[in-house]
């Protein structure tokens, strides 16, 4: 579902207005230390899968859901990969800044696959293989490799590019 009737709610307030909303990645990795990626709808861009959190879900929820839904794949969480807030620019008009939680997973079941809606492919990368990604994906994935690495975040009063570009989703 593109739009939680959460968010159409807030939306038919606000209008395009700016929105900060609560959202996950998941940055799923197999065995074979491939990654799994969507090729997004409403820009063409190749993604790790990510979305908002629903009222009352919690991150971790919210992310193997999102992952289900974008792409076919169960996951399990291992971690918590980072925390940004990401400023987006929606092809509508629409302007949100994310609070994201991303998360180092492992796939458990299913396959890849598009779901129609959000998705137009879904696939596993290795990664010398990657197709064109923005920043901000690929500091998802960078800071995610280390199994046992801390979560990264922007230290204060610093920022990254990868934060910078409001049309990277």
């Amino acid at each position: 579902m593109p739009v939680s009737p959460y968010v159409a709610n807030l939306r038919a307030h606000v209008g395009h207005d700016l929105l900060l909303l609560p959202g996950v990645s998941g940055v799923v990795r197999d065995d074979a230390g491939r990654v799994l990626l969507a090729r997004r709808t409403d820009n063409g861009q190749w993604s790790v899968p990510a979305g908002a959190i629903d009222p009352g879900e919690q991150p971790a929820d919210a992310v193997v859901r999102e992952v289900y839904e974008e792409t076919g794949v169960h996951v399990a969480v291992e971690g918590v990969g980072g925390v940004a807030t990401h400023r987006v620019e929606y092809p509508n008009g629409d302007v949100c800044e994310y609070l994201n939680v991303w998360f180092r997973c492992r796939p458990v079941g299913g396959a890849p696959r598009a779901d129609g809606d959000e998705t137009l492919a879904a696939g596993w990368f290795a990664p010398g293989e990657l197709p064109e990604l923005t920043e901000w994906s690929r500091l998802r994935i960078a800071t995610t490799l280390a199994p046992d690495a801390p979560a990264w975040h922007a230290a204060p009063g610093a920022g990254h590019p990868a934060l910078l570009d409001p049309t990277a989703l």
